[in-house]
């Protein structure tokens, strides 16, 4: 079941709908519309970075659970496909989880499979006993 808290604010301007939320992958879907391009009619590449961020922050958060809380601290996204209309889809996977940091991977992809954003995120695994 997926959770209905962790699409409020930011998540919710960008259209994303969460398919499926664990702490070992987050998948996600979100329809492109004229508030997300810039002004050449393409998606702004910062909609990138942000689902990026988004969906690798929420599968670390699922994996950290009731120890803390997690932040991004670094974010890189690359931008592979000028695209303006469509359906994108989402993938996040961890590529490292640890004591302190995770590090995840995510993969946006269009209708016809092709790749059109990837990105990593590092988060800062924060201690419920030090906040």
């Amino acid at each position: 079941m997926v959770r209905t808290d962790i699409n409020a604010g930011f998540g919710e301007v960008l259209g994303l709908e969460y398919r499926e939320v664990t702490g070992d992958r987050v998948a996600a879907e979100f329809v492109l519309n004229p508030t997300l391009h810039q002004p050449d009619g393409i998606v702004h590449g910062g909609v990138y970075c942000a689902v990026v961020e988004a969906l690798a922050s929420v599968g670390g958060s699922e994996w950290y659970g009731d120890k803390g809380r997690v932040v991004g601290v670094n974010n890189s996204t690359d931008f592979l496909r000028a695209i303006g209309d469509g359906i994108l889809y989402g993938e996040a996977l961890p590529v490292h989880r640890g004591r302190s940091q995770q590090l995840w991977t995510v993969t946006i992809t269009d209708g016809e499979g092709r790749l059109v954003a990837r990105g990593s995120v590092r988060l800062a695994n924060l201690h419920a006993e030090d906040r």
